[in-house]
C-alpha cells in the first residue's frame, strides 16, 4: 500500500516537490536582496566616510590661512629687518621693538578674539582678522618712515592675534573626536609653511635694490588673505557656537556634514548641548565668562594652569628668537656673506615645516604627551649645544657646520611637539562656555612670551653673548619636560566633553596619560 501510495501521489509528490522550489528561490530572493541592501550601505557609508574626511580636511586648511600670515611675518622680517635697517637708517633698539611689537600688539587682538568669537561667530571672526591684517601690511608695503611702518606693524599684529586664537578653537570645534589632534595642527603646519615662504621670499628678492625689495617682501604676505575670502564661501560655522547661539538644527545640519554616521552626530549633539548649559532650547543661568576665569574652581584652575603654562613655554624656550634672529645667530657663528645667511635660514624653513608633517602624523597615533616629552627634551639637547658650541668653537667652519645643526634640531623637535601639541591642548581642555575666551588668554601668555624674547633677544646678547642666551633659553625648555610630566593630562581619543570631565576628576589622569618612558617607544619608531 505504501508504494501504491507513493506511485500514485507521485503527481502530489511533483507538486510538492515544485513547491518547495519555488520557496527556496524565494529565500533565495531574500537573502540576494538583503545582501544587496547591505552592500548598498556599506557602499554608501565608504562614499560618506570619504566625503566627510574631504570636507573636514577643506575647512581645516582654509581655517589655517591666517596662521600663514603670522608664520610668513616671522620669517619674511628675519630678512627684511637688514634691507629695512639700510634703508630707514633704524637703530638696534628701533629694530628690536619692529620685530617684537607685532608679538606684543596681537595680544590685543587675541584678548578681543574670545568675546568677539562668541558673538560674531568663528567664521566672521577669521574673515575680520585677513581684512584687518590686509591694511597693516598694505601701509608697511608703502611705509617711508620707522613711524608709518610701525603704525602698518601695529595694525598686522591685531589682525594676527585674532586669526591665531581662533583658527585651532574653530578646527578643534568642527572635527571629529578620532581626527582632531592631527586636524588641530594644522595651523601650526601653516604657520611653519609660511616661515618657509618668508625665508624663500627673502632670498628671491634680495637682489632687488635696497628701497624696494624689502617692500616686495612685506607685500607678497597680503596673498593669503585674499584667499581666506574665497574660503568663507565654503566652511560652516562651529557647531558648538550654534548651540550657544540656541540654532541647534543648523548645528544638526554641520555635524552631518562633518562626522561619519548618524548615530555619532547625535551624541555629539547630545553632548555639546549638555555642556553649553542648555536644556528644552533654553540657557541655564551662568556667571559670567570672565567672572569665572577671574575666580576658578579647582577644576578650571588645573585647565588654566596647563593651557597658559604650555603657551608660555613654547615661547620662553626661545623659538621666536632662533627663527627672527637666524641671520644673527649664523653670523655669529661665522657667516658673514648675506645670500649665504639668508639660504642657512632657508634651510632652518625647510626643516621646521618637514618635521610638522611628523607630528600630524603620529599626534592621534601615539597621543599628544609621549610627542611633548620627546620635543621638549630633543630642544633642550640641541639649545644646550648651540650654546657650548657657539662659546668654544668660534668661527671657524666646524663652528658653522655645528650652529647649522643645532638650529635645525631645535626647531625640528620643536616641530614634533611642542609647536603643534601646545595650540591642540589649548583648544580641546576648556569647557564649551568658556573655551573661546580661556583659549584667547592661552593666546595671550604666547603673545607675551613671544614679543619679551624678540624684543630682548639682541640686546640679551650683547650682554650675555649669543651663547649665553641660548644657555638660558636650554634653562627654560629643561624645566618645561618637568611640567609636562607633572601638569599635562593625556587626551587622544577622548571627546572635548570627556577633557571636561578628566579635570574634574584630576585623579583619573595617572590611569589615563602617558607616562615618560613610554615616549621611548616613539624614539625607537622613529
Amino acid at each position: 500500500m505504501g508504494l501504491v501510495g507513493v506511485q500514485g501521489d507521485g503527481n502530489g509528490e511533483m507538486a510538492l516537490s515544485l513547491g518547495s522550489k519555488n520557496k527556496y528561490k524565494r529565500m533565495d530572493s531574500e537573502l540576494s536582496d538583503d545582501f544587496e541592501d547591505d552592500a548598498s550601505h556599506h557602499h554608501y557609508q565608504l562614499e560618506r566616510k570619504k566625503s566627510t574626511r574631504k570636507y573636514v580636511l577643506a575647512c581645516a586648511i582654509f581655517a589655517s590661512l591666517n596662521n600663514v600670515l603670522l608664520g610668513y611675518d616671522v620669517g619674511v622680517m628675519s630678512g627684511a629687518i637688514i634691507f629695512i635697517q639700510e634703508d630707514l637708517k633704524i637703530t638696534e633698539v628701533q629694530e628690536e621693538v619692529l620685530v617684537g611689537i607685532l608679538s606684543i600688539i596681537s595680544l590685543l587682538g587675541s584678548l578681543a578674539g574670545g568675546r568677539t568669537s562668541d558673538v560674531i561667530g568663528r567664521k566672521w571672526t577669521m574673515a575680520f582678522a585677513a581684512i584687518v591684517f590686509q591694511i597693516g601690511a598694505a601701509i608697511m608695503t608703502l611705509a617711508s618712515s620707522f613711524e608709518v611702518l610701525m603704525i602698518g606693524r601695529v595694525l598686522a599684529g591685531v589682525g594676527i592675534g585674532f586669526g591665531v586664537m581662533i583658527a585651532p578653537v574653530y578646527i578643534a570645534e568642527i572635527s571629529p573626536t578620532v581626527d582632531r589632534g592631527s586636524l588641530t595642527s594644522f595651523p601650526e603646519i601653516f604657520i611653519n609653511l609660511g616661515i618657509l615662504l618668508g625665508y624663500v621670499s627673502n632670498y628671491a628678492f634680495s637682489g632687488l635694490s635696497v628701497h624696494i625689495n624689502w617692500r616686495v617682501m612685506l607685500a607678497v604676505g597680503i596673498l593669503p588673505s585674499v584667499f581666506i575670502g574665497f574660503a568663507l564661501f565654503i566652511i560652516p560655522e562651529s557647531p558648538r557656537w550654534l548651540v550657544m547661539q540656541n540654532r541647534v538644527e543648523e548645528a544638526r545640519s554641520v555635524l552631518l556634514k562633518t562626522n561619519e554616521n548618524d548615530k555619532e552626530v547625535e551624541e555629539r549633539l547630545s553632548e555639546i548641548v549638555a555642556a553649553a548649559g542648555i536644556s528644552n532650547g533654553e540657557k541655564n543661568e551662568e556667571k559670567a565668562v570672565w567672572r569665572e576665569l577671574l575666580s576658578p574652581s579647582p577644576s578650571l584652575r588645573r585647565m588654566l594652569i596647563t593651557g597658559f603654562g604650555i603657551q608660555c613655554f613654547q615661547q620662553i624656550t626661545g623659538i621666536d628668537a632662533t627663527v627672527y634672529y637666524s641671520p644673527e645667530i649664523f653670523h655669529d657663528a661665522g657667516i658673514v656673506n648675506k645670500s649665504k645667511l639668508l639660504a642657512a635660514t632657508v634651510a632652518v624653513g625647510v626643516t621646521k615645516t618637514a618635521f610638522i608633517l611628523i607630528a600630524t602624523f603620529l599626534v592621534d597615533r601615539v597621543g599628544r604627551k609621549p610627542l611633548l616629552y620627546v620635543s621638549t627634551i630633543g630642544m633642550t639637547v640641541c639649545l644646550f649645544t648651540l650654546s657650548i658650541s657657539l662659546a668654544i668653537l668660534g668661527k671657524g667652519q666646524l663652528g658653522v657646520a655645528m650652529a647649522l645643526l643645532c638650529v635645525c634640531g631645535n626647531v625640528a623637535f620643536f616641530s614634533v611637539g611642542m609647536g603643534p601639541v601646545c595650540w591642540i591642548l589649548t583648544s580641546e581642555i576648556f569647557p564649551l562656555r568658556l573655551r573661546a575666551q580661556a583659549s584667547a588668554l592661552g593666546a595671550v601668555g604666547n603673545r607675551v612670551c613671544s614679543g619679551f624674547v624678540a624684543m630682548s633677544f639682541l640686546s640679551l646678547a650683547r650682554t650675555i653673548t649669543v651663547g649665553g642666551t641660548f644657555f638660558l633659553f636650554s634653562l627654560f625648555s629643561a624645566l618645561s619636560v618637568a611640567f609636562v610630566y607633572k601638569l599635562v593630562p593625556e587626551t587622544k581619543g577622548k571627546s572635548l566633553e570627556q577633557i571636561e570631565l578628566l579635570f574634574q576628576n584630576h585623579n583619573e589622569w595617572d590611569g589615563s596619560e602617558m607616562e615618560l618612558g613610554d615616549a621611548q617607544h616613539l624614539v625607537h619608531k622613529a
